[in-house]
């Protein structure tokens, strides 16, 4: 029974980590049909953020649930006005170019913070499950996730600048004719994205280690994520999340991690291949609350 207990609190801690980490990317990608290569990277800012900022002194929460969203957002910001804009269109373009800034954020990483593995305390202790001992701070991971699907949720769905987001994006001729800037537009989402992507960094550093090549651990997650989810960017991400997040727990508490990733990717490769439109595509078109 307390095996049971732990590997279900596991498996809720996954499932919230894989929402953090494919949050950001579904935005970008969901709304936007970009594919952002830089998404690791700026996971990557956002845990960097985190261990300059405690070092500084910082309180810890401040470092992980505010200080990284701000900082990657407006990397974001400088990035879509710089370079992503000129680009919409164009998708060998937009992969080369997001790659470029993948490859520059890692070589910048490298220069000033050496290419040494650093880490951040977890500031919660643990607690007993049974027999067995776990972390106070999955909690935090599960709360912040489910933080994240509502506020989104919310912000396109309930507010008057979700609306012009949708609207923008569904049908940029029709919005510009109403007095809706596309260019603005794209730029807030982009941003959005991005800082999501940093508060994901942010609140995972404490149980990652940081490096500049960390990103390499979350990109394919999170892409997998966002293609089995399909074009429903909460619900989407919601649900394939829990699927991929129980499958990744549960093989690797019986087996390892290696083969519960592996497991992982052998069963996205098949769901992709069933479900090309992925499973808000599918099974769900005619509802209206998976648009968003």
């Amino acid at each position: 029974m307390d095996l049971t207990g732990l590997l279900a609190f596991n498996v809720l801690s996954g499932i919230a980590t894989f929402v953090l980490i494919t949050l950001g990317l579904g935005v970008i990608y969901g709304m936007m049909r970009i594919i952002n290569l830089a998404h690791g990277e700026f996971m990557m800012l956002g845990a960097y953020t985190t261990v300059s900022a405690v070092g500084a002194g910082v309180n810890i929460w401040i470092a992980m649930l505010v200080l990284p969203p701000l900082v990657v957002g407006l990397v974001g910001l400088v990035l879509e006005r710089a370079l992503i804009r000129f680009l919409y269109g164009r998708m060998m373009d937009m992969m080369l170019a997001t790659w470029g800034v993948s490859l520059g954020l890692i070589g910048i990483s490298s220069t000033i913070y050496g290419n040494v593995v650093r880490g951040v305390t977890a500031p919660l202790g643990g607690f007993n499950i049974g027999r067995y001992g776990a972390s106070l701070y999955s909690f935090v991971i599960i709360l912040v996730a489910i933080a994240c699907l509502v506020g989104l949720y919310a912000l396109l769905r309930l507010t008057k600048f979700g609306l012009i987001l949708r609207a923008a994006m569904q049908n940029p001729r029709m919005a510009a004719a109403l007095g809706i800037s596309p260019s603005i537009v794209y730029m807030a989402t982009f941003t959005l994205g991005a800082a999501l992507a940093g508060l994901a960094g942010g609140v995972l550093a404490p149980i990652s280690g940081i490096s500049p090549n960390m990103g390499a651990a979350y990109i394919a997650n999170a892409f997998i994520t966002v293609l089995g989810g399909g074009p429903a960017i909460i619900a989407g991400t919601g649900i394939a999340s829990v699927i991929f997040g129980a499958i990744n727990q549960i093989v690797s508490f019986v087996a390892n991690p290696v083969l519960g990733t592996v497991s992982l990717l052998v069963f996205a490769v098949i769901m992709i291949r069933i479900l090309p439109q992925g499973i808000t595509g599918r099974f769900f078109r005619n509802l209206s609350l998976i648009h968003i």
